[in-house]
């Protein structure tokens, strides 16, 4: 399916998205895939309870046989039959900063991925396509550590404090006052942590007799947050107006279940960039149905600040709307600005609340001093404020880099998911067996991938994610390029029948296909 929508005027510009449909060949032979593997699961566990092939995974004792169990043996059939083949592929340790190249400790396993032991060799210069560092200032050298390293000789590294106790710095009210400006709200809050702003903020925002509305394909800390509020929680297929618009009319005609009454609340959870899918989300669309049926909406910035929009404030400033029609802005600092924690911006009054209301400003810890520093440089070097151009040139690179990376898989005849603009790139390999090679094959041609199967995608949609950096040169992307071609061919993954015709004199932005034989 490709859009290209230009809705009512609702856009300023096209907004181009892929998701081209799966083979009907590959999709069967992806399902036989996981069905041998299977089948020789269940002979595997057999040949273990029989003692005949060694056991390796975590068993009950022999004296709490009959106690409650507190290892759930078949939940972990796929990690134990499934996942351990290709367990090499993940968690590999690196020894260096995560800019555009990589140093990755060598390993080997004896025991077909069991256990790893290090065999004390560094794989040098390895090209990074999995780190979130989008605009490069995840650096051992530069403004940013310079600074860092000047707030950890003044401060220290801890802070040993929640923010309403003895961890308040001045540091903490300058950033917070800088974000605000950066987002255009009129107050913003930060944390210790991305994943905790979302599932300890939203239970402080809704609870019992409200309504979430959640895109099926939201981050896990979205889930979470949604679940501990107690909230009803309705979900709607991935940036489906119609499926988001029948939601909120059912909602308001029918209200609660039994007792008819109204909802007290209806928020509205999304993302700027989906992480897995990388499409971007139909937010005109989405804030004119909030208007609209007068609902709330919750926007999770994670992959887009920094990422998208002319000077990087995000999904908002890419659709040039309003920040104000965002009734809460979450965003974290652990991607574009090379950092950790998140924020939540908005209006004053509902900073004021979750001030006191949060879980995770008033038990956590404040966030460590060097990192503040880093966020704080990192954003001013974006914002300009620096005296130098350099966060704008960033940005300008790494939209560059995305359309030209994009654009050359798609060239090559790969199936390539999500919008033109986005740096997250997913590239597909369905089969089981493709993962772990595909992650195996880059990395002996020195390129760092991260490959995704299930239960973090559907069953049929494993997958290669890159993402780009503007820290990757043409040089660099052209390397990577050329070895993931030569991957593709090997393991036979140009599977798009949409071939692109090779950019000749037509346009930079324009998208013309050619039809291939099946």
């Amino acid at each position: 399916i490709h859009h290209i929508v230009q809705n009512g005027g609702l856009y300023k510009k096209p907004f181009n998205e892929a998701f081209e449909e799966t083979p009907m060949l590959v999709a069967v032979l992806t399902y036989v895939g996981y069905g041998v593997l299977t089948l020789f699961g269940y002979l595997r566990d057999f040949l273990r309870q029989w003692k005949i092939e060694k056991c390796q995974n975590a068993t009950e004792r022999e004296e709490q046989k009959d106690f409650v169990p507190l290892y759930q043996d078949f939940e972990n059939f796929y990690n134990r039959n499934l996942y351990m083949r290709i367990r090499d592929s993940w968690n590999r340790p690196i020894c260096s900063v995560p800019g555009a190249k990589v140093d990755v400790v060598e390993r080997v396993s004896h025991d077909y991925n069991w256990t790893f032991t290090y065999t004390g060799r560094v794989i040098k210069d390895v090209i990074n396509m999995g780190s979130y560092n989008y605009l490069g200032f995840a650096q051992n050298s530069g403004a940013c550590q310079e600074a860092a390293a000047e707030v950890l000789s003044q401060y220290g590294a801890g802070v040993c404090s929640t923010r309403q106790e003895m961890g308040n710095l001045d540091k903490h009210e300058e950033l917070e006052k800088l974000v605000a400006r950066f987002l255009g709200v009129e107050s913003a809050m930060t944390y210790g942590m991305g994943f905790a702003t979302n599932s300890m903020n939203i239970p402080a925002l809704v609870g019992k007799g409200c309504l979430i509305l959640s895109d099926e394909l939201n981050h896990a800390s979205l889930v979470l947050g949604a679940r501990l509020s107690g909230a009803t929680i309705r979900i709607f297929k991935h940036n489906n107006m119609q499926s988001l618009e029948k939601l909120l009319k059912d909602a308001i005609v029918h209200g609660q279940p039994r007792t008819r009454r109204p909802w007290k609340k209806i928020l509205i959870l999304v993302e700027g960039i989906y992480s897995m899918e990388g499409s971007i989300v139909r937010l005109p669309e989405v804030i004119a149905l909030k208007k609209k049926y007068k609902s709330y909406l919750y926007l999770d910035e994670a992959h887009s600040i920094g990422a998208l929009g002319p000077s990087g404030r995000g999904v908002v400033e890419y659709f040039g709307l309003n920040p104000e029609d965002v009734d809460v802005m979450m965003g974290t600092f652990t991607k574009s600005f090379g950092a950790a924690g998140g924020y939540i911006g908005g209006k004053k009054e509902l900073i004021d609340y979750l001030r006191t209301h949060s879980h995770s400003a008033v038990y956590a810890t404040s966030l460590s001093p060097p990192v503040v520093q880093q966020i704080i440089t990192s954003m001013k070097c974006l914002m300009g404020e620096d005296g130098s151009t350099l966060g704008k040139v960033c940005v300008q690179q790494l939209a560059e880099n995305t359309r030209y990376f994009r654009r050359r898989l798609k060239e090559m005849g790969f199936i390539i998911y999500g919008n033109e603009d986005s740096p997250v790139v997913p590239l597909m390999l369905y089969m089981p067996a493709k993962i772990g090679a595909f992650g195996r094959e880059m990395l002996k041609r020195n390129v760092g991938v991260v490959v995704v199967g299930f239960p973090a995608t559907p069953i049929i949609e494993s997958r290669a994610r890159f993402c780009l950096s503007a820290a990757h040169t043409k040089e660099i992307l052209d390397t990577a390029l050329k070895e993931i071609s030569e991957v593709g061919d090997l393991l036979q993954l140009k599977y798009s029948r949409h071939r692109l015709v090779p950019l000749l004199d037509r346009p930079f932005d324009e998208t013309t296909y050619e039809e291939t034989e099946d």
